[in-house]
């Protein structure tokens, strides 16, 4: 028989409250983004109290500057974010209903759309505050692996995201019928990669600490745009390499295209987010070599 793991008994609302006959839920998605942006703020703050790991000892910010930054952000998150996911994934469908883009709250959002959300929040906020660009860049790079971590583990808990079919000793049965359906698997027996933790593991841990080294030991600040080119192509490169066991958009998926790649050629090809993945990973070695030769 396949070894293979249960999904554990978890719930993806932490808790809820019923009132007035409605019920309030707090999900472990949403607190993740909270907890997320939480951390971020307070690395932030930390990285601008130290002079010495900037160029001419001058942060790109001071402490109460960071507050405003952080509101700017959370627009570029969630309405990047959600813009993306509409656009890259789902166009059709939400031309043909548009009222549904507004309901953020059921779910889809794309990192890559919350990225160039991001860009354009801290493009604009720059030029108000007069800010160095590159080293605010930076500053915003170096905090985001916690969330990402946060976030891939709340996919989990949520069953969500799972990989493809896999007979790995790891490999999870996670539950519901879209998860289950799989060729040529029993019913009930179908295990998958757990994706969501590969992700976790590489984007997070792996992308988090590589940054926080480069920073606080190799002193990465005094070369604007190194950290964020470092944190563009370990990105980039974790999604590419994630997409080979992560299952595709339903959407993408058909008889004669069964690995879900959205441009093919042969049967060979590129899912969505190995697109996506492709340039950040050129525009991240790009901006962290430019970076060097500066140095």
């Amino acid at each position: 028989m396949q070894a293979v793991l249960n999904f554990p008994d978890l719930s993806p609302e932490l808790f809820s409250i019923s009132a007035f006959g409605i019920e309030f839920a707090l999900r472990w998605y949403a607190l993740a983004y909270i907890a997320g942006i939480l951390i971020a703020w307070r690395m932030a703050v930390m990285a601008v109290r130290r002079p010495a790991l900037w160029p001419d000892q001058s942060p790109p910010l001071r402490p109460d500057q960071l507050e405003d930054l952080i509101t700017w952000i959370i627009l570029g998150v969630i309405i990047g974010g959600r813009l993306g996911f509409v656009l890259f994934y789902q166009p059709e469908y939400y031309l043909s209903h548009p009222l549904e883009i507004l309901k953020v709250w059921q779910g889809g959002m794309s990192f890559h759309g919350g990225l160039l959300g991001v860009v354009i929040a801290s493009l604009v906020f720059a030029r108000r505050h007069s800010a160095p660009l590159l080293s605010l860049a930076d500053l915003i790079a170096h905090t985001v692996p916690p969330g990402l971590l946060l976030g891939r583990l709340a996919n989990f808990v949520n069953a969500e995201l799972w990989g493809r079919p896999s007979e790995l000793p790891w490999a999870v049965i996670f539950p519901g019928a879209a998860a289950q359906d799989c060729a040529n698997v029993a019913a009930g027996l179908c295990a998958r990669h757990p994706s969501q933790l590969y992700e976790a593991a590489l984007e997070g841990v792996l992308l988090g600490l590589l940054l926080l080294w480069l920073v606080y030991r190799r002193g990465a600040f005094h070369w604007p745009g190194r950290i964020m080119g470092v944190f563009l192509a370990g990105y980039g490169a974790s999604r590419f390499i994630v997409e080979f066991f992560r299952q595709p958009d339903a959407q993408f998926v058909s008889v004669g295209n069964p690995l879900g790649l959205a441009w093919h050629v042969g049967g060979y090809g590129l899912t969505m987010g190995q697109i996506l993945s492709v340039p950040m990973i050129a525009v991240g070695l790009w901006f962290a070599l430019r970076a060097r030769r500066a140095a």
